[in-house]
C-alpha cells in the first residue's frame, strides 16, 4: 500500500496542464491565450510543425493572460507561446516604464534582447500585425467632426460619451490617467463596459467613440474609423511567437518552421480571421488551416 501511495503521489506530482507530458517524445507544446487571435495563431503553428517537421505538436489552450503563458514557458511546461505582444511584455513581464522617445522598432528590439538575456527565450519577428488598444468612431462622426487622429477629438471631447475596457481605466503607463496627461483633455462621460459590447454601442450610436482592439473583426464589418494614436500613448503591441531557447535546441527544425510566419499577416488579415471565428462561428482550427492552404504553405517546396 505504501508503494502504491508513493507511486500515486509521484504521478500526481508530475501532472500539469493537459498535454504537457510529452516533452521527451518529440512533442512541441504551444501555449495559447483564450483570445480568438491566440487560438488561431496556435493552430497555425501546430499545423506547420506537424506538416513540416518530424515532431508532433499540442496546444495548451485557454490560458488567461500573457503572464500565464509566460510562466508556463518559464517553468518548462510549454515550449512556445503562440502570441506575445511587445508592449504588454514590456510593462507586465519586464516591469519597465514606457519610453515614448523610442520608435516601435527600438521597443521591439529592447524586448527581444531582454527576453533573450533574462529569460532565455527567443522572441521571433512579428507576424506582421499589432493588436493594441485603438480609439474608433463611426465614419459619419469622423466626417462631421473632421477626425482622423486622437488629438482631433479634443475640441469635441467635453460633449462626448465614450465606451472603454474596464481594465484600461486604471492601467498604469497607458491608462486613462496617462491619456489625460499625454493628450491634455478628458471626455464628458466614460462608460466602462465589456470589450465585446463596445462595438455594438458605437454602431448603434449609443457612444460617440470607443476604445477597442485594433485587430477585432468587427472594425471592418461595422466600417469603423480607427483613429491614429498620434502622441504614441500606447506602446507597440506587435504580435510574435516566442520559444524557449532550450526547446529550439531540442527541436532544431522548430526555428525555421515558426519563422515561416514572420511578417506574413497584416492587421486587416487578422481582423478577417478573427471575424470568421467570432461572427461566423467557425472553429479556430478550421480558419487557421484554410489560411495556410490558401497561401500554399502545404505545397511541396514552399
Amino acid at each position: 500500500m505504501l508503494l502504491a501511495s508513493a507511486g500515486l503521489m509521484l504521478a500526481l506530482g508530475g501532472c500539469g496542464f493537459p498535454g504537457l507530458n510529452n516533452s521527451r517524445t518529440g512533442t512541441v507544446r504551444i501555449a495559447a491565450q483564450s483570445t480568438t487571435e491566440s487560438q488561431i495563431m496556435a493552430e497555425m503553428l501546430k499545423d506547420l510543425i506537424q506538416h513540416e517537421t518530424p515532431y508532433k505538436s499540442t496546444i495548451i489552450a485557454n490560458l488567461g493572460s500573457g503572464n500565464v503563458t509566460f510562466n508556463a514557458q518559464k517553468r518548462g511546461d510549454a515550449d512556445v507561446t503562440a502570441t506575445r505582444y511587445t508592449g504588454t511584455d514590456l510593462e507586465s513581464i519586464m516591469g519597465k516604464k514606457i519610453d515614448r522617445s523610442r520608435t516601435p522598432a527600438q521597443t521591439d528590439a529592447y524586448v527581444t534582447r531582454y527576453f533573450k538575456q533574462h529569460y532565455h527565450m527567443t522572441y521571433f519577428p512579428s507576424y506582421g500585425f499589432a493588436d493594441t488598444y485603438a480609439w474608433m468612431v463611426t465614419q459619419d462622426f469622423a466626417k462631421e467632426n473632421h477626425v482622423t487622429t486622437v488629438s482631433d477629438l479634443k475640441p469635441v471631447a467635453k460633449r462626448m460619451k465614450v465606451g472603454i475596457d474596464p481594465i484600461w481605466e486604471n492601467r498604469h503607463g497607458d491608462g486613462y490617467t496617462d491619456f489625460k496627461r499625454v493628450y491634455g483633455y478628458a471626455f464628458n462621460d466614460v462608460y466602462p463596459m465589456q470589450i465585446g459590447l463596445v462595438y455594438d454601442a458605437l454602431e448603434n450610436v449609443r457612444m460617440d467613440a470607443v476604445l477597442g482592439y485594433s485587430t477585432d473583426g468587427r472594425i471592418a464589418s461595422y466600417h469603423l474609423k480607427v483613429l491614429t494614436d498620434d502622441r504614441n500613448l500606447f506602446p507597440p503591441y506587435n504580435c510574435s511567437a516566442a520559444a524557449n531557447d532550450a526547446a529550439l535546441k531540442r527541436f532544431p527544425a522548430l526555428r525555421p518552421t515558426i519563422a515561416r510566419l514572420n511578417g506574413k499577416l497584416d492587421a486587416h488579415t487578422m481582423q478577417q480571421l478573427n471575424y470568421q471565428v467570432d461572427n461566423d462561428l467557425e472553429e479556430p482550427a478550421t480558419v487557421a488551416q484554410r489560411y495556410l492552404r490558401a497561401h500554399h504553405y502545404f505545397e511541396e517546396g514552399k
